[in-house]
């Protein structure tokens, strides 16, 4: 889409009466329970690239440290041991889907063929 210098842009629209009462009604919930507004703070830090490192202060060569544990319990394999379940259907490609009943057997065959 190409945007002529000469169309004028538009200006933003005014609120609505329902969106300035929504808005009048919100400021007073605000002034209620006297909640303040919460800034953001800006970062004045220069980008770490940019930052110049004191000599001496390069840490790339101190290790990590290794305490030969691992980060959480392995979990146990889960498998079926009921005998409600009568076989696995699969109706596309990689979907396996449990089979309790004869007649989901049928459907999910004539789904298959059409």
């Amino acid at each position: 889409m190409i945007i002529h210098p000469h169309i004028p842009k538009r200006k933003p629209k005014k609120p609505n009466a329902q969106q300035r009462a929504l808005k009048a009604n919100w400021q007073e919930i605000l002034r209620k329970y006297d909640v303040k507004p919460v800034h953001k703070k800006q970062d004045h830090r220069k980008p770490a690239d940019a930052r110049v490192m004191r000599p001496g202060s390069d840490t790339r060569h101190i290790p990590s440290l290794d305490t030969a544990y691992g980060i959480a319990v392995k979990k146990e394999t889960q498998q079926y041991t009921g005998d409600a379940m009568i076989g696995i259907g699969q109706l596309h490609k990689s979907n396996a889907v449990p089979v309790f009943r004869q007649e989901d057997a049928e459907d999910q065959a004539k789904m298959r063929r059409g």
